[in-house]
């Protein structure tokens, strides 16, 4: 029996674009087959108006009910990476059985973490072994874990709602959780002859920059092999050129004094045995193991300088698109670059969704239902229904209207009946605050 691969990984910040230029094959990896790119699948469809795996995990995160910021260290989306040994791998293949592989794991991986949960997952057929790269955003509902702890020991001093949606991946993936994946993971796979591994097991996916880190490593041993085969050249040259100082030497010409007469008879041992000629012999085999050295190294260095202009020239058609597509903006959309500094409050300051965004910016009227943050009070505000527009002021500016009037406006008269409601005077306006 072979052994299954499963890697999970939490994705830190904000954004796990690179991941999906990876994955979506944006980017052509150095250790993917070009021509076999075109056999990858697609495993889990997206919601409508949805598009890669970048916007799924945007759209979980919006529709799922989190009443709470997601702050910039949260971990929004989990990697998983699932695979097996490569020659089991390639029998499942053979056998017309990947697609039966494919499916159930697409059914562990829903029953495991929630069918809403997991929002993308593609094989891979382009690289050494077939794999699928799953992408999970961990979204949990009931009380936290630390917290159930907090309350046995007398340190939780309320209770909050049992359903209260929240994104943690500490309570999908820890120590217990993890243990517990791959007991369960390993019988599904038991079926087609994949176990459970063990430490060190090589049946795991090489990622980019895994598969670069082995070939420095590789280049690294190489240049080891080559000092250390320069030193023993050296050495070699050394012990040839004192053992043909001591056979010309005038000592043994004669046999004077004993000391000369063992000299003369190691000598004559050295050529009796053949130690000389198998010593220069070994001096010509190091020559030629450090001509092939040199002949590596100068491929390998043509090799990495052509993988650099590759880098480069990729690079630069890639700056060079965007240049034309920035051009291409500003000359028929003159309004996004004054869009943006909206945009940015829209999305950091009132935690507004990408679809609401897209819309607002379409300059049509939209509806919104929640509470809405004010930066000026530190306060949220209900909306009820309250209709949401961008407006375009004298300078060209686009300012957010709430309510047929300015957000500023809308925020301090929300303020003021809620001063109202609690009995207390309403402060008074400063027309000249700007947000």
């Amino acid at each position: 029996m072979g052994y299954f691969s499963l890697d999970i990984k939490k994705a830190k910040g904000s954004s796990d674009t690179v991941q999906s230029d990876h994955i979506e094959r944006r980017l052509i990896p150095k250790n993917a087959d070009p021509t076999r790119t075109h056999l990858n699948k697609v495993l889990i469809e997206y919601p409508d108006g949805v598009h890669g795996r970048d916007e799924a995990i945007a759209h979980r995160l919006n529709t799922a009910g989190i009443k709470r910021k997601i702050t910039h260290d949260q971990v929004r989306v989990v990697r998983v990476v699932l695979s097996g040994t490569h020659e089991d791998m390639m029998a499942i293949q053979d056998e017309g059985r990947l697609d039966d592989w494919c499916r159930d794991n697409i059914q562990w991986l829903q029953a495991t973490y929630g069918k809403d949960n997991v929002v993308a997952a593609h094989l891979h057929m382009d690289e050494k072994t077939p794999h699928i790269h799953a992408a999970v955003v961990p979204i949990v509902t009931g009380a936290r874990r630390k917290a159930k702890k907090e309350q046995e020991n007398g340190k939780r001093k309320y209770r909050k709602k049992s359903d209260t949606v929240r994104l943690c991946a500490d309570d999908l993936f820890n120590r217990q959780t993890l243990i517990a994946y791959h007991d369960n993971y390993a019988r599904v796979m038991a079926k087609y002859g994949l176990q459970r591994g063990v430490r060190g097991s090589e049946a795991r996916h090489t990622s980019t920059t895994q598969y670069y880190r082995d070939m420095k490593k590789k280049n690294d041993a190489l240049d080891m092999e080559n000092k250390r085969l320069q030193e023993q050249k050296a050495e070699a040259e050394q012990e040839l050129k004192r053992a043909k100082k001591e056979v010309q030497t005038e000592k043994l010409k004669g046999a004077a004094t004993t000391a000369a007469t063992n000299i003369a008879e190691s000598v004559g041992s050295l050529f009796g045995s053949g130690k000389m000629k198998a010593l220069e012999r070994r001096n010509e085999d190091l020559q030629d193991r450090i001509l092939e050295l040199e002949e590596e190294a100068r491929q390998r260095e043509q090799q990495q300088t052509k993988q650099i202009q590759e880098i480069k020239t990729a690079y630069e058609q890639q700056n060079s698109k965007l240049s034309e597509f920035v051009d291409f903006v500003k000359r028929y959309f003159p309004y996004v670059e004054k869009l943006m500094p909206t945009i940015k409050f829209l999305r950091d300051t009132l935690n507004f969704g990408d679809a609401v965004i897209r819309k607002l910016c379409t300059f049509k009227d939209v509806s919104i239902k929640g509470e809405l943050y004010s930066r000026e009070f530190n306060q949220h505000f209900r909306a009820d229904k309250t209709i949401c527009s961008l407006k375009e002021d004298k300078d060209g500016n686009f300012n957010l209207n709430i309510d047929g009037v300015s957000h500023v406006s809308w925020f301090r008269r929300k303020k003021d009946e809620f001063m109202q409601s609690l009995g207390m005077p309403t402060r008074k306006q400063d027309k000249g605050i700007r947000l």
